[in-house]
């Protein structure tokens, strides 16, 4: 029965990190549209790529920038609600953080890196960018519901039975 129990928490939790991951690439790609269709275009920025090297160097695959500043808005959104409702962990915020922070120390490089080299590999593809940017939500998506679950929340979400048997502390 409690295995039951625990595979049907385990189950609504995989729900809820489902649909608030959902809302969080809604985010993501509507970030990454805003930027890539209407923010790279406009004529100030279109001017400083002209005129300034170290801009026009940094934007030389707009890919990237976009990427990282879509992925950083879909993270801090994901973070703050799946720690909150998904996993109900009352852990330490920036305990919690960091460690997300490790996660995606590892995986932003490479998926930008790769994301840069799609979509300068396949440029002539007119959709390119909006379909390595799919791959790279759905890689992200999976692999980070594990790590959450077993590595950024796994120490600090208690089942109900262990929080009601434990008494509670009254003084020093």
């Amino acid at each position: 029965m409690k295995k039951q129990s625990n595979n049907m928490k385990s189950l609504v939790q995989f729900i809820k990190f489902v649909l608030f991951s959902a809302s969080a690439g809604i985010i993501q790609v509507l970030v990454f549209t805003l930027l890539n269709e209407v923010v790279i275009k406009l004529p100030f920025i279109q001017n400083a790529m002209e005129n300034s090297e170290t801009f026009a160097k940094i934007m030389t695959n707009e890919y990237g920038p976009i990427y990282l500043i879509a992925l950083l808005t879909s993270v801090l959104w994901n973070f703050t609600f799946n720690r909150k409702f998904t996993f109900k962990s009352a852990a330490n915020i920036p305990i919690a953080m960091l460690k997300v922070l490790g996660f995606y120390a590892v995986f932003t490089p490479i998926s930008t890196l790769l994301g840069n080299y799609f979509t300068a590999e396949y440029a002539n593809i007119s959709s390119i960018n909006y379909i390595v940017l799919g791959c790279t939500m759905i890689a992200n998506f999976l692999s980070e519901f594990i790590y959450d679950k077993f590595i950024v929340f796994n120490d600090t979400v208690k089942p109900k039975e262990e929080k009601e048997q434990q008494p509670e502390r009254v003084g020093n």
